[in-house]
């Protein structure tokens, strides 16, 4: 996020009505204002976005094409669906975007979201973070390989990493383990030296049970 100066968001709607007509507010204190893209979506590499939102009604049909434009910008994305089935919700957050599922934030969430993903943090409003973890809970019920991928974890880092998945950040995480934002980062990077993982993102879906784990 740029330090001096508030964000510019691409709004990149898949023949959706965007639900959020008044976001943002003029005095937003994070979000300058918002350019509009339409689909196959070349006119981002035009933009200076910072982030760009992509507002539709199935993610498998409209994320996968913005998906390989933002490839090439390195610009995060922030999803919003009325869907909130697992399946939806997982393969956006697998590929690092946050998920609002419509109707369940408002545009306070959303300007948070926003910000959330400059910073590299996969934001998911509750019913996408609900839908997350109920599918993973029945999936990694069942697997004995999940398990014991559980099990490497300390109890102090599983703590961290259930608190991970319901969407909080390190500083959060701190707040509520009563822990620096330092001692919760270099938690993080011992989980996920553990998970083997690659990012926060990969460690949640690893503990989630969401993507294969080594069998061992």
């Amino acid at each position: 996020m740029r330090s001096s100066q508030r964000l510019v968001v691409a709004l990149a709607s898949a023949g959706c009505t965007w639900p959020h007509e008044d976001w943002p507010p003029p005095d937003d204190p994070y979000v300058s204002g918002v350019l509009s893209v339409s689909p196959p979506y070349d006119g981002l590499a035009e933009t200076t976005a910072d982030v760009v939102v992509l507002h539709c009604e199935d993610p498998a049909v409209s994320f996968p094409g913005l998906l390989e434009v933002l490839r090439t910008r390195g610009v995060p994305a922030l999803v919003v669906s009325p869907r909130r089935d697992t399946e939806a919700v997982v393969e956006v957050f697998r590929a690092g975007a946050g998920y609002l599922v419509e109707g369940d934030h408002c545009p306070a969430m959303m300007s948070s979201a926003v910000v959330a993903a400059t910073v590299g943090h996969t934001y998911l409003s509750p019913s996408a973070c609900d839908a997350l973890r109920e599918g993973a809970g029945r999936m990694a019920a069942t697997d004995d390989a999940m398990q014991r991928l559980r099990a490497l974890l300390s109890p102090r880092e599983q703590q961290i990493m259930e608190l991970l998945s319901t969407g909080l950040g390190a500083r959060q995480i701190g707040q509520r383990l009563r822990l620096s934002e330092k001692t919760v980062r270099n938690n993080l990077s011992n989980i996920y030296a553990k998970l083997d993982a690659r990012s926060g993102t990969d460690a949640v879906l690893r503990w989630l049970g969401t993507t294969p784990v080594l069998r061992t």
